[in-house]
């Protein structure tokens, strides 16, 4: 077969997870485009990110945690849109209880770090670089500068901390994003700092160049096989426990004959 949808102009970290985990749910999100329903989790990380990303956007003296609620609203208007709430089941009288929620969690993060302090670099900065031929694009939550000098990527996660068996991809991501910043920036960060604000916890790791240099050669890898399997005409899909489990395209899967874990 053939597509009816161009591949991507660029491959970004969470693109290219998708594609790791199984070729045809990069398919069906990238190149298909069929959207994938909002669920609570994903909603509940838009909208912490949304308030923390309006927070550091103020004067390093006016980041506190009273400056939350000046932009619930604000987020409710960006990201409760009406598709949101109909996928979530979300109503006037139970947004408030969301909100409320989302409130909490925006609000651990100063329990965690004194943001004052912090000498930010940038705030959801889009990087568009290419490596090794492979065209990637991405938004770090965000950048800082530490007394030493050196880079911090810094990731805010609101679900759960990861066990010890999933810590190398939960740092994958944000791996890429340090070589991305390399070939932009022309300086590799000296650490990632995941800030897991639902747990109140932070987890950290230093970049190394060895590390970095395996995600140049994954993404480089994946790049490649993308191009294959589009001229191919086909994305096999890799059903399996943990791919499938949250997957948005299980049933479409089922549908065509592919035999996905209950």
């Amino acid at each position: 077969m053939s597509f009816e949808r161009p591949l991507p102009a660029s491959l970004s970290p969470s693109r290219l997870q998708d594609f790791q985990s199984c070729p045809r749910k990069f398919q069906h999100a990238s190149i298909d485009r069929i959207p994938q329903p909002a669920t609570k989790a994903t909603a509940l990380g838009r909208f912490v990110h949304y308030v923390l990303e309006q927070i550091f956007q103020l004067e390093a003296h006016e980041r506190n945690v009273d400056k939350v609620a000046d932009h619930l609203e604000g987020a409710v208007i960006a990201i409760l849109t009406d598709d949101v709430r109909s996928d979530l089941g979300l109503t006037e009288e139970t947004i408030p209880a969301f909100v409320r929620e989302a409130e909490v969690i925006s609000k651990n993060y100063f329990e965690l770090e004194d943001a004052t302090a912090r000498q930010v670099e940038g705030v959801e900065q889009r990087i568009n670089v290419e490596i090794s031929g492979v065209p990637l694009v991405g938004i770090l939550d965000r950048l800082d500068r530490e007394a030493d000098g050196s880079l911090t990527i810094v990731d805010y996660k609101t679900g759960r901390v990861p066990n010890a068996n999933y810590m190398t991809s939960t740092f994958a991501n944000t791996e890429l994003y340090a070589a991305m910043c390399e070939a932009s920036l022309n300086e590799m960060p000296a650490r990632i700092r995941l800030f897991y604000v639902g747990a109140k916890e932070v987890i950290e790791r230093p970049v190394t160049e060895i590390v970095v240099n395996a995600r140049r050669k994954a993404a480089q890898t994946a790049w490649t096989s993308i191009n294959t399997y589009y001229a191919d005409g086909e994305f096999p899909a890799k059903p399996s426990a943990n791919s499938c489990r949250f997957c948005a395209y299980k049933e479409i899967c089922r549908g065509n004959g592919v035999n996905v874990p209950s």
